[in-house]
């Protein structure tokens, strides 16, 4: 069933209760997920760190790697996640948080089976938020706060000139190679060579830490092809390489 997000109202959904489990199925062909500033250091040891750029908005973003091919989640075995951190951006479903006029808004997916008769109301019979509710919009909250702070992290990169496209060939157990492009990282030797200046004013800006951890991240690439050993075609070799800004795909996603 498609994803229906609708704002999120007490009148309309004053009955709507959401199941709390462990479940991820939902993310099972989910293979990026938008990162945020404030997860990057308990993402970058478990998951590869990259950005992509969406050519329409002309805008870039933070996405963690979650499989090597659109539609492949790696880091799911049936329901349960393998992994000691699951990204915010995951963490929140049903909900979301979106504009809502001048204002944010909470929004619900209606189509979600996570919405269940055995889950938790999300409203009191005075209609009023449930604890439940309270707890995943202060969630919900932190979210919004640590995007907002990722998109400054992310236009001061790329302000600086600091991101190069890499790509990725992938050879599988059946013989078969291909090659995963569209994404970019942090070009190390840019950064070394950044103004003493720039560099303080990424510390003070809470970025260089962000920057590293982006960069450290891309050797969690070993990680996807550990995973892959899972899967029906393995991944047997791996490289990554840099890629000339002249011969980059210009994709909003990693895609074949």
């Amino acid at each position: 069933m498609a994803i229906n997000f609708v704002p999120l109202d007490k009148e309309k959904h004053k009955d709507l209760k959401v199941a709390v489990n462990t479940s991820f199925s939902f993310a099972k062909n989910t293979h990026l997920a938008a990162a945020t500033i404030r997860e990057f250091a308990q993402l970058a040891a478990t998951m590869p760190l990259v950005f992509i750029e969406d050519t329409n908005a002309k805008r870039h973003h933070v996405v963690t790697m979650l499989g090597m091919e659109q539609g492949q989640n790696l880091f799911l075995t049936g329901d349960s996640w393998k992994g000691p951190h699951v990204p915010m951006n995951i963490l929140r479903y049903p909900f979301d948080v979106r504009p809502d006029g001048d204002k944010l808004g909470v929004y619900i997916d209606e189509n979600s089976d996570l919405i269940s008769d055995e889950g938790q109301a999300l409203f009191t019979e005075a209609g009023e938020a449930s604890e439940f509710l309270d707890n995943r919009q202060k969630f919900l909250a932190d979210l919004a706060n640590s995007e907002m702070l990722t998109q400054r992290f992310v236009a001061k990169v790329v302000e600086l000139d600091l991101l190069d496209p890499i790509q990725i060939r992938l050879t599988y157990q059946d013989g078969k190679q291909r090659n995963v492009t569209g994404m970019m990282s942090i070009n190390e030797k840019k950064l070394l060579e950044l103004p003493e200046e720039q560099v303080l004013e990424l510390h003070k800006q809470g970025f260089l830490g962000a920057i590293y951890a982006v960069m450290m991240s891309v050797g969690q690439l070993n990680r996807l092809v550990e995973l892959s050993n899972d899967t029906d075609n393995p991944i047997r070799n791996m490289q990554l390489s840099a890629v000339k800004a002249e011969e980059a795909t210009p994709e909003a996603a990693p895609n074949a």
